[in-house]
């Protein structure tokens, strides 16, 4: 859908992503990568490479475990065990475990204009929170963002796939018409919200974590992309 022919009329549902759509999140986790390689330090593998071998564990590991920083931590040990080429010490793999407490502790980022996006979305329109992963950790999140105040209700699931988004749209009887997923990621936020045959915002991201990347799907005339959160007033 081209952005500049679109304006919506009426009261809509805008279901809306939390991690890199709000606020930072992705580039802790890359930071703490980056301290593994270091540690690692493999003689022949750079970080690409090393880096698909953590996406391959994680694929497998993700199915079981869900996401979140403590998941994230066991895949890093796991594949450290792996690839390391020395005799693993007694502290190695806490050291490991260590690189990711950052991700924890880290201040919330909010990302450019979504304060004042959010608010003035809340006023003329319906809003969802929708996101994944450790549901103790991603309410912490949303306590400390001080964004809660402008949802209308928060739902947080193990994956975001065309399963959870019928359920979501079946317990909130949406319609379908007048919703809208907003989000940064291909594979949980557009794609499945397309399939199920809600609209989809695509609000990109230069840091999205690579396991999200996916080929954006044919919206049918229901998908929008825009270049920053700031830019949905000028639609909604």
């Amino acid at each position: 859908m081209a952005a500049q022919r679109l304006k919506v009329h009426g009261r809509q549902h805008l279901i809306v992503d939390a991690d890199d759509t709000l606020w930072e999140n992705n580039i802790y986790f890359e930071r703490a990568f980056d301290d593994f390689c270091d540690f690692l330090a493999h003689s022949s593998l750079p970080p690409a490479e090393v880096r698909a071998v953590l996406d391959e564990i994680e694929t497998v590991n993700n199915k079981v475990h869900g996401y979140g920083t403590a998941n994230f931590a066991r895949n890093l040990g796991e594949c450290y065990q792996r690839l390391v080429e020395r005799e693993i010490l007694a502290d190695d793999l806490p050291r490991v475990m260590s690189f990711t407490e950052q991700i924890l502790h880290h201040p919330i980022e909010l990302i450019a204009d979504v304060p004042e996006t959010l608010e003035y979305l809340s006023m003329r329109h319906d809003l969802t929170l929708f996101t994944k992963g450790d549901p103790e950790e991603q309410k912490l999140k949303l306590d400390r963002s001080g964004l809660a105040i402008y949802f209308g209700h928060t739902a947080i699931v193990k994956e975001k796939n065309a399963a959870s988004y019928k359920a979501l749209i079946e317990e909130r009887n949406l319609d379908a018409r007048r919703t809208w997923m907003i989000g940064n990621s291909p594979k949980s936020d557009i794609n499945p919200a397309l399939e199920v045959g809600i609209k989809a915002v695509f609000v990109p991201h230069p840091h999205t974590w690579t396991l999200e990347h996916e080929e954006l799907r044919d919206g049918d005339g229901c998908l929008l992309r825009i270049d920053s959160f700031a830019e949905l007033r000028e639609y909604f």
